[in-house]
C-alpha cells in the first residue's frame, strides 16, 4: 500500500470498470464522492494538484465530469469536526465511490458507510489508525495507498539536524486532533531522543491557535522548527513560513505549499 498515483488509479479503475460497462448499456452517470479537509479546487486546478494524475486518468478512461461523471466534493475547510456530517451527506447522495483524503476524512467515511467503496490516498499509517485490518488485506469496503509518512518524519528530523549542527531544542508544531499525528508523535519522540534532540510540543487545533502557537515557539527559545504534516496546518503555510523567516528560525516542513511559500527545507513523499 505504498503511495503512488498509479496505485490509486488502478484501485479506482477496478472500482469504476463495472460502472463503465453499465454506462455503455444504460448511459449511467457515475457519482464520485470526494471528502477532504482541504479547500475544494476547480476542475482545472485539480489537474495541477498532487492528485492530478487521478483526475487526468479518469478522463482518459472515459469519465468526463459534466457528461457521465459527477464529482460530489465536500470540504471541511480544515475543521475536522465537520467531516462526519459531510461523509453522511455523501452517503445520502448514494455516490458510487468515496475518495477520502487524510486520516480524519477516511475515518469519517468509514463510520458513515459499510457498503460504499472508500479509497484513500496518502494516509500515513492506515493500520495503526484502524482504517484497515491489515496492509495485505484491508478488509470491508475500504482500501488505498499509504505515504508511510512515519518513516519520512524520522528522515525530516535527521535532515534538520544536519542543516543545523548542534541543534538540541526543536519546536514541534502539530495538530493533536488528527489520530495519525498522535501515532506519529510517539515515534517522533523516540527518534528525537536517539538524535539527542528535545521536542517542545506546540499544538494547533483551529485558526485562533495559530498565532498563539507561533508566539509560544518564540517563548520556548527553540533553535529550530519541525512542522508536522497536517491538512489544517498546511492551510496556514504562508503564515508559518513568514514567521520562521522573520525570526531566523531554521524549519523543515512536509507539504508542497510550504515550498511555494518559501520554506527552507521541505521533504515530502513522491506522488
Amino acid at each position: 500500500m505504498r503511495l503512488s498515483a498509479v496505485g490509486l488509479i488502478l484501485i479506482l479503475a477496478l472500482l469504476v470498470a463495472p460502472l463503465a460497462a453499465e454506462a455503455q448499456r444504460t448511459a449511467k452517470v457515475a457519482r464520485l464522492g470526494y471528502l477532504t479537509p482541504f479547500p475544494l479546487l476547480s476542475e482545472a486546478a485539480r489537474l495541477q494538484s498532487p492528485l492530478g494524475p487521478l483526475w487526468q486518468t479518469l478522463r482518459e478512461l472515459g469519465w468526463i465530469e459534466g457528461q457521465n461523471l459527477i464529482v460530489e466534493g465536500r470540504s471541511a475547510e480544515g475543521s475536522y469536526e465537520r467531516l462526519p456530517e459531510l461523509a453522511a451527506e455523501l452517503v445520502r447522495l448514494n455516490v458510487d465511490v468515496i475518495v477520502a483524503r487524510s486520516t480524519p476524512a477516511v475515518l469519517a467515511a468509514k463510520h458513515a458507510t459499510h457498503t460504499i467503496p472508500i479509497v484513500f490516498p496518502a494516509v500515513g499509517d492506515p493500520l495503526g489508525a484502524g482504517l484497515v485490518t491489515s496492509l495485505a488485506r484491508p478488509g470491508e469496503n475500504i482500501t488505498g495507498v499509504t505515504s508511510r509518512s512515519l518513516d519520512l518524519d524520522q528522515k525530516r528530523l535527521e535532515l534538520l539536524k544536519e542543516a543545523v549542527p548542534g541543534v538540541t531544542r526543536v519546536a514541534f508544531l502539530w495538530n493533536p486532533t488528527n489520530p495519525a499525528n498522535v501515532l506519529a508523535l510517539q515515534r517522533m519522540q523516540a527518534d528525537a531522543r536517539a538524535l539527542g534532540v528535545q521536542l517542545h510540543l506546540v499544538e494547533v487545533q483551529n485558526t485562533p491557535d495559530v498565532a498563539t502557537a507561533l508566539a509560544a515557539i518564540t517563548h520556548e527559545q527553540a533553535e529550530a522548527l519541525f512542522v508536522h504534516p497536517d491538512p489544517f496546518i498546511t492551510l496556514h503555510s504562508r503564515q508559518i513560513v513568514d514567521f520562521a523567516t522573520q525570526h531566523h528560525l531554521p524549519a523543515i516542513y512536509g507539504a508542497q505549499p510550504f515550498v511555494e511559500a518559501g520554506g527552507l527545507l521541505v521533504y515530502i513523499a513522491p506522488m
